[in-house]
């Protein structure tokens, strides 16, 4: 088993996480498969996909070391528990909630909570959040997260919504450790058509454009 250390460290390196939120449960591992193939290995299944618990069972008894398979969408700390006993390795709630980290810390680990403003991204951090959700970001975009950063720059903002391959590079700018891409990645469309060879050639440019922002 993972430790929390080693969960973050590979959260932030390569620093790409699909949020998916797939229409049926069956397609979480292909599509897995096809992001692992790109080079994302952090896979956040929401709890808006039918059946998410036995999906991240699934995913996670097939798939084991070789991605990080988390949850996302958590809003208690019943779901967060069911989740990591199904094998989630990380947490995201889009919300600042106590219950869902203590649940999370717990069971070792790590757990990202939603803020939108200075306050709240504060306080999610005061409270022990492994890193902040800024959400959704994309009306806020990476100016407004550079403003944040230069009074808490101790803040790990993870930005989501908003987030797509015209962006990503200036939300790495901004001092985004990571990087949340949801529709922009595992669209509704590629998930219809089942494309994951698509999803494999996404998956690989938006790691290929945090490396080189990086890099810069």
């Amino acid at each position: 088993m993972r430790s929390k250390s080693g969960i973050i460290a590979s959260l932030i390196d390569p620093g790409v996480i699909a949020v998916v939120r797939a229409q049926k449960p069956e397609q979480v591992l292909p599509l897995a498969e096809a992001l692992i193939a790109g080079g994302v290995i952090a896979i956040e299944v929401t709890m808006t996909t039918p059946n998410a618990i036995e999906a991240i069972r699934e995913a996670k008894q097939k798939l084991g070391s070789r991605a990080l398979i988390g949850v996302g969408t958590v809003l208690n700390a019943a779901t967060c528990q069911a989740a990591i006993e199904a094998g989630a390795e990380f947490v995201v709630s889009p919300i600042t909630k106590l219950e869902i980290l203590q649940a999370a810390h717990a069971a070792d680990r790590p757990v990202m909570l939603g803020a939108y403003t200075p306050t709240e991204a504060q306080a999610a951090h005061e409270m022990g959040a492994d890193f902040v959700k800024l959400f959704p970001a994309d009306g806020l975009g990476p100016s407004y997260i550079k403003a944040i950063r230069a009074p808490l720059p101790h803040l790990r903002i993870v930005p989501t919504g908003g987030v797509d391959l015209e962006t990503a590079a200036e939300f790495i700018k901004a001092g985004c450790v990571a990087l949340g891409a949801g529709s922009s990645l595992v669209s509704p469309k590629l998930l219809r058509e089942e494309n994951w060879r698509e999803l494999t050639r996404l998956a690989g440019e938006f790691v290929a454009v945090v490396k080189a922002a990086r890099a810069n």
